[in-house]
């Protein structure tokens, strides 16, 4: 077999090094807030900030209403690993979005590429048919020039080598259709985003909560907000609302996603609790999308409730494709290896959810923990370790010993063997004869010490939200415009069911931020 090693964060090609802890430099707001604006943005992640920039470029006058504290500012964007979904052709596209990329590290890197259709066939894939066509086609379409656009900006992009790639035989190679990063991850791409509004001279303001939209026959005639505690309304013919899902709302997600779910971990901002959703439907607009579905993951079962910037996404343990998860019964429950976990992660949080005590342990021995990423590697980690099977079942806490070695056994004796692994492509090493197999990256148990890290699930994102159409602009229940209302980011609905292919959050939310922000633009300008 050849030699197969992930890169950690620190010590990638050429000495460089991907952060996961980015604090985010001081940026003075304005202290006062304008009586009236031209266009108007609630939120300030990734969606809101590339609005805000599109909105600006035809010279109007712009305000970011960041409903929390400038420390906390950034919705769940500065949570993200910073991956961004992208099409190109051959390296030399990814050169212009990564200029600083140096002939070494192509030459030292086999980067592939990601068409078009690609894109397209993963969207409609993993989404079951069901994602929006003309929304799929503008975010794959419009994908590689708003990252280029946003490079533009200030923002700067590098390649995902600590978790996309591994060095074959010294050559890093990527998988799974994802390949470019914002530098510094999440919190690097918020903070190069808020730099870039400062350039702009973009008014930001934080504490202040977006709470209502208010409409005459005209359309948007203002907007209610609580700034530092006090109800004032702002005079503006131009909203996007672009604050997040209703992820973080426990109610909300009991309500759309199902019993069980206010159980569940929030990966990101506390903030996200459907605000811009209930205000453009108190608008008029129309709901869209697939309501009582998210992206959840497997996430570390003794995180907070609520994420935790000091840690990041560090929280979240992606890995498993290399082993076994078992529940409380000692039982496999998922196909580990279906896809890479580009294609299954986000799925697999519900799957955890749903199982008794809302917990799982992922299992690994070490034939392959050289590959576990770096979040498996942090001090915040909920990990057991011994040097026989039935020591480490022991130390499984919740679930029996019995039921899980008996698994190990009938899993070890199932694995097609003479089948070669590899990492990086779907290599057909799998299990037969099992009641559920493992498709691909299938290894017998058997090598000492075995690992274990308990996880539960962590809600991300939720998928249900507002209808738009191709110019961003918030439709009524007659797939009518309501003129002057624009959304962008988690609460646009119609993208993703079911699942979500790695990386395509962020994209999306710069794809039609971007468009919002124009199209909230030539709304004033008209």
């Amino acid at each position: 077999m050849a030699a197969i090693t992930v890169p950690t964060q620190h010590g990638v090609a050429s000495g460089r090094v991907t952060v996961s802890v980015y604090t985010l430099s001081p940026m003075t707001a304005d202290s006062t807030l304008p009586e009236e604006i031209d266009v108007l943005i609630a939120g300030a992640g990734n969606a809101a900030c590339c609005a805000a920039l599109s909105a600006r470029e035809v010279g109007l006058s712009v305000l970011v209403c960041e409903r929390a504290p400038e420390a906390q500012s950034g919705g769940n964007s500065r949570y993200t690993a910073g991956a961004m979904r992208v099409v190109y052709n051959s390296v030399d596209d990814l050169r212009q979005l990564m200029p600083e990329l140096t002939d070494e590290e192509c030459a030292n890197a086999d980067f592939g590429c990601y068409s078009r259709e690609d894109f397209f066939d993963d969207m409609a894939r993993i989404t079951q048919y069901r994602c929006d066509p003309t929304l799929t086609d503008l975010l794959v379409e419009n994908s590689f020039n708003t990252l280029s656009w946003m490079q533009d900006k200030g923002v700067r992009f590098m390649p995902m080598y600590a978790r996309q790639a591994f060095r074959i035989d010294g050559r890093f190679r990527f998988w799974g259709g994802l390949t470019v990063e914002a530098w510094g991850g999440g919190p690097g791409l918020v903070e190069q985003l808020h730099k870039a509004l400062n350039r702009e001279n973009i008014s930001l303001v934080y504490d202040c909560r977006v709470h209502a939209v208010n409409t005459n026959p005209e359309g948007v005639s203002s907007v209610d907000v609580i700034y530092q505690g006090q109800p004032r309304t702002v005079r503006t013919r131009s909203v996007v609302l672009a604050c997040g899902g209703f992820e973080a709302n426990r109610m909300w997600r009991t309500r759309y996603l199902g019993p069980g779910w206010e159980l569940a971990k929030v990966r990101g901002t506390r903030y996200n609790t459907g605000d811009g959703i209930r205000m453009g439907l108190a608008a008029g607009a129309g709901s869209a999308g697939h309501w009582s579905g998210c992206h959840a993951v497997g996430w570390d079962a003794n995180a907070p409730e609520f994420g935790d910037l000091n840690v990041g996404d560090g929280y979240q343990k992606h890995s498993y494709p290399f082993g076994i998860m078992v529940n409380a019964r000692g039982d496999r429950f998922v196909d580990e290896g279906a896809d890479f976990r580009n294609y299954t992660y986000a799925r697999y949080g519900r799957e955890i959810l749903a199982q008794p005590g809302q917990f799982a342990w992922q299992v690994f021995d070490r034939q392959v923990t050289h590959l576990l990423r770096d979040e498996y590697r942090i001090r915040e980690v909920s990990k057991v370790q011994a040097e026989s099977l039935p020591a480490l079942a022991e130390k499984l806490e919740g679930v029996d010993p019995e039921g899980f070695l008996e698994t190990v056994r009938q899993f070890n004796a199932a694995v097609q063997q003479d089948v070669p692994f590899d990492p990086t492509v779907k290599d057909e090493r799998g299990t037969s004869g099992l009641t559920l197999n493992k498709t691909h990256w299938a290894n017998p148990l058997t090598e000492p010490p075995f690992v274990a890290y308990q996880i539960t699930c962590g809600i991300t994102f939720t998928f249900g939200g507002l209808k738009i159409d191709e110019h961003a602009r918030v439709l009524d229940e007659s797939d009518q415009p309501i003129p002057g209302l624009h959304a962008a980011g988690e609460m646009v609905g119609g993208l993703f069911y079911f699942n979500y292919p790695g990386g395509t959050g962020l994209t999306s939310g710069a794809v039609f931020g971007r468009i919002a922000g124009r199209s909230a633009a030539a709304k004033v300008t008209a």
